[in-house]
């Protein structure tokens, strides 16, 4: 997240130093048109298997950056909770049944897919994704989920364009339904 960190449009972060290229524009969007967000429990927390601690409420403190009704997908569901304008909804099921969720609390918006890895690519597999953005840093990890082992894998559902950051080294693969 250091890419989108360092930009203008980053709410809270307003430096002087801030980036105004590709960047900017790319987190200036990321709300726009967004009515719900789905994601899956391993983004939401560090947590695994059923929830012992009902206090942790997230990573982003007191006001989250969402804005919008966020559905959890869990196999441990507990109960909704609301920070500032966003409810967290721990939800079970498979990916239409979240999705019809989601598309329901969306107000005619859109429904954001916010990750991780494995939600993506249950996603995926059920051909429910319209567009896809997935911003590729230059680092590399020890362990974690694989969204793909080449973007190549879904030429033949989508357009992909691959659009290299001056900035930030970040490559950022935009994808979008054939």
């Amino acid at each position: 997240m250091a890419w989108a960190l360092a930009t203008a449009s980053m709410p809270g972060m307003g430096r002087l130093d801030s980036s105004r290229g590709l960047d900017d524009r790319l987190v200036r969007d990321f709300g726009n048109g967004i009515g719900a967000e789905i994601m899956g429990a391993h983004k939401f927390s560090p947590h695994r298997g059923p929830w012992t601690d009902l206090e942790w409420q997230g990573w982003w403190g007191e006001d989250p950056p969402f804005h919008v009704p966020v559905f959890v997908m869990t196999h441990h569901e507990r109960p909704s909770f609301t920070l500032s304008d966003t409810t967290f909804h721990f939800v079970s099921g498979e990916p239409a049944q979240v999705l019809e969720q989601a598309l329901s609390a969306a107000g005619g918006g859109d429904v954001r897919l916010g990750g991780g890895a494995q939600s993506i690519r249950a996603f995926l597999d059920a051909d429910l994704v319209d567009q896809l953005h997935v911003a590729v840093a230059p680092v590399e990890l020890g362990a974690g989920s694989r969204l793909w082992t080449s973007p190549a894998e879904l030429d033949d559902r989508f357009h992909h364009e691959e659009v290299p950051s001056a900035t930030s080294g970040v490559v950022h693969h935009l994808l979008w339904r054939r």
